[in-house]
């Protein structure tokens, strides 16, 4: 039996780039079944672009296999394209034409079935209707989003990559654009999105976060937060920044992290921890309470061991 028949669209294993002396992605895994949302996150430079193209065949990974929509990764990199729709963080349809003749050219270029009507539905699915007559320049970043999305999807294709697509845009309109990722996730399209917004991230079905060319979380949040085995704390009161510098120094502190008008303060090694802290949780200038560690505080925390395993 076949990944397309197992509802497999994306089973790669060991996937490894390089550009020059620079490794791009390193010992990358994944599987993906249809209908799944999964979240791409970490810093610039990570990797996150280079393996979303290699996932659709725009890159050729240097070792590594798989399969992408059935199709081989290292040999049918064609035939894998034809299936993937992509939407780029930057707007780059015609400003000089109109909501409709933007996506009839697509459909036209891409060779879509019934263009006119394909045109049509997809206007109405994205709640173009009142616009398709208006330039696209004189659109608002959550319609032109929309619009972007709109072309990514027109020749029906069965893998979404989506490279930060509400970068920009207030937040109405990502809670919009959301809400039809979600429809079209139910409706069978499996999406791959790059974002650097947890709310976004906990949106999806599973996430993967990369630094420095590698993976170092994967998995739903509730496995991710399972996983990583982190102790944390939450202060508030009044002289958060004296505090932090004073915990900083404590052993079995790894992280401090202010969030506004309180402190995240977490460690791994929860005895030591608990220890070094019975001293300030008995002041009363201080609330204290153990919290739940945030995807920011373990992203934070693995980032920063991973930091000193490669530089020391």
């Amino acid at each position: 039996m076949n990944d397309k028949s197992r509802g497999c669209v994306i089973n790669v294993k060991h996937l490894r780039k390089s550009f020059a002396m620079t490794v791009a992605v390193e010992d990358f895994s994944l599987k993906a079944n249809q209908g799944e949302i999964i979240g791409f996150l970490g810093p610039n430079g990570s990797g996150k672009t280079t393996t979303i193209r290699m996932l659709c065949g725009l890159l050729r990974p240097d070792s590594g296999k798989g399969t992408c929509l059935g199709y081989d990764l290292l040999k049918e990199g064609d035939q894998i394209r034809s299936h993937v729709g992509y939407m780029t963080q930057r707007f780059s349809l015609y400003s000089y034409l109109t909501v409709y003749e933007n996506l009839d050219f697509i459909a036209k270029a891409m060779d879509v079935q019934n263009r006119k009507a394909r045109v049509t539905e997809i206007i109405e699915q994205m709640g173009l209707d009142k616009r398709k007559f208006q330039l696209t320049s004189a659109l608002s970043g959550g319609w032109k989003q929309r619009l972007s999305l709109a072309a990514a999807i027109l020749h029906r294709p069965k893998l979404l990559l989506l490279d930060e697509p509400t970068a920009g845009v207030d937040p109405q309109a990502r809670h919009d654009f959301w809400e039809i990722i979600n429809d079209l996730a139910t409706d069978g399209l499996t999406i791959l999105v790059s974002t650097h917004y947890m709310d976004e991230a906990e949106r999806c079905n599973s996430i993967i976060y990369l630094a420095y060319g590698k993976v170092i979380a994967q998995g739903s949040i509730a496995e991710i937060i399972q996983q990583a085995q982190l102790s944390t704390w939450q202060v508030t009161g009044q002289n958060l920044d004296s505090l932090a510098k004073q915990l900083e120094q404590l052993e079995g502190v790894d992280q401090v992290t202010r969030l506004g008008s309180r402190l995240h303060v977490f460690g791994q090694d929860r005895v030591s921890l608990i220890n070094s802290l019975r001293p300030y949780l008995l002041d009363l200038e201080y609330s204290w309470k153990g919290i739940s560690p945030t995807l920011d505080d373990i992203f934070i925390e693995l980032v920063a061991k991973l930091k000193d395993e490669r530089f020391g």
